[in-house]
């Protein structure tokens, strides 16, 4: 778990999940927050975000917090999508 990077990429790699089970995708995704307990970590993968936003980065925050749920957690991203079809917030 002490991965910043592969952190990341399973957080991004569990919300397709969940936005496919719901029919979305992150063209859908109008709010993105992000937690983290290491900013500067964020700041060096952040680019890996353009390989999940093709179209368009969403609105949204990105927050350094002293802890996640679990000591060994560095990142957590929330989501709000809005589609034709539904509303959803993971």
């Amino acid at each position: 778990m002490g991965d910043y990077e592969q952190q990341m990429k399973n957080c991004y790699s569990d919300l397709d999940k969940i936005l496919k089970h719901f029919g979305c995708t992150f063209d859908d995704v109008v709010v993105e927050n992000v937690f983290t307990t290491d900013m500067a970590a964020f700041l060096k993968y952040a680019a890996y975000r353009n390989t999940i936003y093709m179209k368009q980065f969403p609105a949204g925050s990105w927050l350094e917090v002293k802890g996640l749920a679990l000591p060994e957690f560095m990142i957590e991203i929330e989501v709000a999508t809005v589609s034709k079809s539904t509303i959803a917030i993971t």
